[in-house]
């Protein structure tokens, strides 16, 4: 299901809709088949203007088991089509998943379209010329749904009978029958009086330039490899594979002509370990995890911290504790990577609010991290990991180098006037100290987990300096406020009362929530934080503009949490941990409710 999915989004996408995308699938390796927790779903929403999310409640439910069906009827709004592949509606799979009676036949979906079509059957008389036993023919009843539902919508076939050619290109019969059953489904809608009705989405009105289907996780490793060529240095991913981040990974591994290594460690202390040495040695060191590898890494980023190295970590989150949910998704790693260290180990943190969002925080967080010689975290989660949005493919000559200004030459001297290097001579700007590459001459210096001297670098237990290093670090990590750009504010009419504010993955259903209420004839206004530690500097006064803030995000309110203690503001918390991404329908309903509550003007005053 994942396969069709995608490949529905990318035709989408080719022709010019709009796209997002919402996998969802077990989390057990070999989840039982038929059951309830073993199925995998893939929800698109592509239309002809701007969206933010995958929607809600999809208009049209392929299932292909009574599980499926199940498992996502409570989201089809009545009216809504079902296409079931009837053959699989037996009474051992209906038994499996609690059905007393065939909900195709008992009438019990009387007010949805229904649609039960032998998909399976179908496909093995399509493909039986191609010599495969029943089991391996009736794998491409997907490949015959996809074609069925390119007809219905209108959707270009080349691309996947392009892509099916060449996926399956190693094994004739296999291509054969996928491409075969695809064109079957397609020419079944085409001559079958089933359907009364077909539908055109016309493309998104978009600004010219080229554009591609990207996941976060494929954006944030392009990101990654074009900030290290901005820097010109070679990137050193030390990675241990853990759903939802294992595709950073992934894709890295596919770029070693621009500089890249991957190393896949033997455990999450060993990646960032060796993440952290190549960041040392002058490289751009990166590790990438989930929440319960970003705890196994807790000590080595304090390391960093110490050492005062660039290190770019990336946690993709996903719903816990401990195992959780590990293929759902979450925010609730965000007091984990601001406080998760032991000791005052300040690190920036930084969040994506988008799939495509993901390469630009990904080279914002590069740039931080070398300019202020620190480690600093990116979050994304499952949603913005897994899910798709179209992507206009920059123009690299406009994004600014990044200059790792290595030092080169002594900086100091000894009790003996001789010339040496001191590794914690800082720039009176940002406070950074100089990165010297190992093995440059006249520049040997000692650094390490130990608190060290203000300047030299020796090992110091001095009361006062220990207290000096601790706040120059801090120090160092709030000053890169003095350099982010101000918390900008949508409030088109300039007269709301209530301010939704949200960080990461919640921007898509905030935003399709707001535009929601505002059609509605609503005031509310709306922002979005990108930079999480240090917050922007005018937050504070943004927050205190309206007389309402509302969080949402996906935990029990981390973030209102940390608003509320640094701004003394009453933040109200909107918090879903449901594994899903936030229900626009749900909250624009609440903000609704929210700003009918307030009191008239007048009584305010």
């Amino acid at each position: 299901m994942q396969l069709t999915g995608d490949r529905f989004t990318a035709d989408s996408a080719t022709f010019g809709n709009d796209i997002s995308t919402l996998p969802n699938f077990p989390a057990e390796i070999r989840a039982p088949q038929g059951t309830l927790p073993g199925v995998s779903s893939f929800q698109v929403h592509f239309a002809n203007y701007d969206i933010m999310t995958p929607g809600d409640r999809p208009d049209v439910l392929v299932a292909m088991n009574p599980a499926a069906l199940k498992a996502n009827i409570a989201d089809l709004p009545r009216g809504g089509v079902i296409i079931a592949d009837a053959h699989e509606f037996t009474k051992r799979n209906l038994t499996k998943v609690g059905y007393d009676a065939d909900p195709l036949t008992d009438d019990s979906l009387a007010d949805y379209q229904v649609h039960p079509l032998d998909l399976t059957g179908m496909t093995v008389e399509a493909v039986k010329e191609f010599g495969l036993n029943r089991k391996d023919a009736s794998r491409a009843k997907n490949m015959f749904a996809l074609g069925l539902l390119s007809w219905m919508y209108h959707r270009p076939t080349e691309g996947t009978i392009s892509f099916l050619a060449q996926k399956f290109a190693k094994v004739p019969a296999i291509r054969d029958a996928n491409i075969t059953a695809f064109k079957t489904g397609h020419a079944f809608g085409e001559t079958t009086e089933a359907f009364a009705v077909t539908y055109e989405v016309a493309p998104a009105p978009m600004p010219a330039g080229d554009y591609r289907q990207i996941s976060g996780n494929a954006a944030l490793a392009l990101g990654l490899v074009a900030a290290s060529q901005k820097a010109r240095l070679p990137l050193f991913l030390g990675a241990y594979p853990i759903t939802p981040a294992s595709d950073v990974l992934h894709e890295l591994s596919k770029h070693k002509r621009f500089g890249v290594t991957t190393f896949q460690a033997e455990d999450e202390i060993a990646a960032v370990g060796a993440a952290l040495g190549a960041s040392f040695a002058g490289h751009l060191g990166v590790t990438t995890s989930s929440g319960p590898g970003i705890a196994l890494k807790a000590e080595t980023i304090g390391l960093a911290v110490m050492t005062e190295l660039p290190l770019v970590i990336c946690d993709i989150q996903r719903a816990g504790p401990s195992t959780g949910l590990p293929t759902k998704t979450e925010q609730s790693d965000l007091l984990q990577v601001m406080f998760g260290r032991n000791g005052e180990a300040p690190i920036p943190v930084l969040a994506a609010q988008s799939p495509s969002d993901c390469f630009a925080t990904a080279i914002e967080a590069v740039r931080i991290a070398i300019n202020y010689r620190t480690p600093v975290m990116v979050l994304s989660d499952g949603y913005l990991a897994n899910g798709a949005e179209p992507w206009r493919v920059p123009d690299l000559s406009r994004i600014d180098p990044i200059d790792p200004d290595f030092a080169t030459e002594p900086n100091g001297t000894d009790k003996k006037g001789n010339p040496v290097f001191h590794p914690y001579v800082r720039d009176p700007k940002t406070l950074a100290r100089p990165w010297a590459i190992p093995g440059t001459a006249g520049l040997e210096h000692r650094i390490g987990g130990i608190e060290k001297d203000a300047v030299t670098g020796n090992v110091s237990y001095d009361p006062n300096n220990h207290e000096e290093m601790v706040r120059t670090r801090q120090q160092k990590v709030d000053g890169i406020a003095d350099v982010l750009p101000e918390l900008s504010v949508d409030d088109p009419t300039g007269d709301a009362r209530v301010l939704v504010l949200g960080w990461g993955s919640t921007y898509g259903p905030i935003t399709a929530a707001v535009r929601r209420v505002r059609k509605e004839g609503m005031a509310v206004a709306q922002t979005h934080l990108r930079h999480l530690n240090p917050f922007p500097a005018n937050l504070g006064d943004v927050l205190r503009s309206y007389e309402r803030v509302i969080v949402p995000e996906m935990n029990l309110g981390q973030l209102a949490m940390l608003l509320r203690a640094k701004y003394l503001v009453d933040v109200h918390s909107y918090a879903r941990v449901r594994g899903l991404p936030i229900s626009l329908s749900e909250l624009a309903l609440d903000l609704q409710t929210e700003i009918e509550s307030l009191p008239a003007k007048e009584d305010v005053r």
